[in-house]
C-alpha cells in the first residue's frame, strides 16, 4: 500500500528486504562432497588386523600327518605356533599355546582317566574341549601316544578369515585383538563345544589343524592360572608365543626371548 506524506506528496510502499539466496551447489557435487567427508570420518582400521583377508591358496597348508602330534606336549607346543586352525569359512593362526604333560600337577591327567579327562588321554593329534568356569570352551590338541595323557591349550590366535563370523560369535565388533586373546574366546570364536572332544584334527572336514608358516621368533614363560600346581610346575616355562604379534593374552611381562632369559623350556620336570 501507498503512504502520504506530511506535505501531501506520495511515498512508494516499502518492502521487507530478504537476505540473498545462497547459491545451491550442483547435486552430483554435494554427493561427491557428502561421500568424501564420510570416508573421512570413518575409523580406519586397527594396524593389528590390516593384514586380515581372505587367505590366498599359499597361506592356506595342508592337513597335518597324526605323527606330528605323536611327540612330547613340550616338543609340540612350540611346534603348533603359526599352524592354522580350520572350521569351515573361519581361519585362525595359532599365536600362544601352552604344554600340560604327564606328571604334571596342572594337567588334567593328573586325576587319571574320567569321563571328563578320558580324551586327554586318547591319541595325539585328537581334540580335547572342556568347559571351563561354566563358561568358556576350552580348545586342547592332544600331544604323545594314546594312554600317556598330555595335551597343548591353544591359548590365543589371529583371523586370517571368516572375521565376519567370529565377531558375530563372539558378539564384538572389534578387529582388536582382544577378539581373540585368550583360550576361552578361541573355543567361541570357533563355535566349539564339548562334543568336539575326540574329533581327528588330521583329518580333513570339521576342525582341522592346517600348516602355516613358521614363526621367526619365539617367546616364552610360565603358564597362566595355575597357582593351584606344585611350585615347581607353576615357576616351568611352557608357555609359549610368536614373538612381535599382538595377538597374545594377559600377562604378557612374563614372556622372554627363548633362549635369553634364565627359563630353559627344553627343561624336563618330572
Amino acid at each position: 500500500m501507498t503512504t502520504t506524506s506530511t506535505s501531501g506528496a506520495r511515498t512508494p510502499p516499502r518492502f521487507k528486504r530478504s537476505s540473498p539466496r545462497k547459491k545451491q551447489q550442483p547435486r552430483t557435487r554435494r554427493i561427491a562432497v557428502n561421500v568424501a567427508a564420510a570416508g573421512a570420518a570413518r575409523k580406519p582400521p586397527h594396524p593389528a588386523c590390516t593384514a586380515v583377508s581372505a587367505p590366498s591358496p599359499s597361506q592356506i597348508g595342508r592337513a597335518l600327518s597324526r605323527d606330528f602330534f605323536e611327540v612330547d606336549a613340550l616338543d609340540l607346543a612350540p611346534r603348533l605356533l603359526g599352524k592354522l586352525l580350520r572350521r569351515d569359512e573361519v581361519v585362525l593362526r595359532i599365536t600362544e599355546v601352552e604344554a600340560y604333560r604327564p606328571n604334571d600337577s596342572a594337567c588334567h591327567g593328573r586325576f587319571g582317566i574320567t569321563a571328563r579327562t578320558a580324551p586327554v588321554f586318547g591319541p595325539g593329534g585328537h581334540a580335547y574341549v572342556y568347559l571351563c568356569y561354566g563358561l568358556h570352551m576350552m580348545l586342547n590338541v592332544v600331544a604323545d601316544k594314546e594312554g600317556v595323557g598330555a595335551a597343548v591349550l591353544i591359548r590365543s590366535c589371529a583371523p586370517v578369515s571368516g572375521l565376519e563370523t567370529i565377531q558375530q560369535r563372539r558378539g564384538q565388533q572389534t578387529e582388536k585383538p582382544i577378539l581373540l586373546t585368550g583360550p576361552g574366546k578361541v573355543g567361541q570364536a570357533l563355535g566349539l563345544s564339548t562334543g568336539w572332544s575326540n574329533h581327528p584334527l588330521y583329518t580333513p572336514g570339521g576342525l582341522e589343524v592346517l600348516d602355516g608358516p613358521e614363526p621367526e621368533n619365539i617367546l616364552v614363560g610360565p603358564r597362566v592360572g595355575i597357582e593351584y600346581a606344585s611350585p615347581e610346575h607353576v615357576a616351568a616355562p611352557w608357555r609359549f608365543a610368536i614373538a612381535g604379534t599382538p595377538w597374545i593374552s594377559a600377562p604378557k611381562n612374563t614372556l622372554r626371548p627363548r633362549g635369553v632369559s634364565n627359563w630353559d623350556a627344553s627343561e624336563q620336570i618330572h
